[in-house]
């Protein structure tokens, strides 16, 4: 494996991409290599170095065939522990993806030389981080929406206000209700969910669950 790791990172690379339209208008602003060239999936698996799957955790694992290339999928809740040893896991989350960072995870250090170069080749810098559920900045940005979510349910202020008042505190990009609309309730309910069933801390807030099943 280590062999071809090293052939690998001499060589053009073509990488087959599965993305939603705004997700790959946002790789495309991205400073791609020039020695790259990005394949789109189409429904058909074609033969390409490497394979990222930007919507595997929404519609499932296309790329399970592949056994003798990386694959890299956007996995917040599903561990590398439960995928294949080719597999690797990036947060590829709505307003993740836009950063100039990816938070990534892998149980197999064969595999992270090749891991880094491509998420570089993309215009990426990347972070290693352990293979657990949620990974690092999920959790928690979850667990800020989680208690805005009980703030809402006390009545200590709308959703606009609080917020506002988040944004000029602490300079966050989005306040949480504006973080769960652009990430998706259904996906931090969800990661709720998977982490409270070992850590009481994560219990979502029953408006929260209210709005998702809404």
């Amino acid at each position: 494996m280590l062999t071809y790791i090293c052939k690998i990172l001499l060589l053009f690379m073509h990488i087959l991409i599965r993305a939603s339209d705004e997700q790959k208008n946002i790789l495309l602003a991205k400073p791609i290599l020039s020695d790259t060239t990005l394949l789109w999936f189409d429904n058909n698996i074609t033969i390409a170095d490497a394979y990222i799957d930007l919507l595997f955790e929404d519609e499932g694992n296309v790329f399970e065939p592949i056994k003798d290339k990386l694959v890299i999928v956007s996995s917040v809740i599903e561990t590398c522990e439960n995928l294949p040893s080719n597999f690797c896991r990036i947060n590829a989350w709505n307003s993740f993806l836009e950063k100039e960072k990816l938070e990534a995870a892998t149980l197999n250090n064969a595999m992270k030389p090749l891991f880094e170069s491509i998420i570089k080749q993309l215009g990426y810098e990347v972070y290693f981080v352990n293979d657990i559920v949620g990974l690092i900045a999920s959790r928690a940005i979850a667990m800020i929406i989680n208690e805005a979510y009980f703030g809402l349910e006390d009545e200590i202020s709308t959703k606009e206000q609080i917020d506002t008042a988040m944004k000029l505190g602490t300079n966050y990009p989005y306040g949480p209700f504006e973080w769960a609309n652009k990430i998706g309730v259904r996906k931090i309910e969800l990661l709720l969910q998977a982490l409270y069933k070992t850590d009481d801390r994560y219990k979502p807030c029953d408006l929260l669950i209210k709005e998702f099943s809404n």
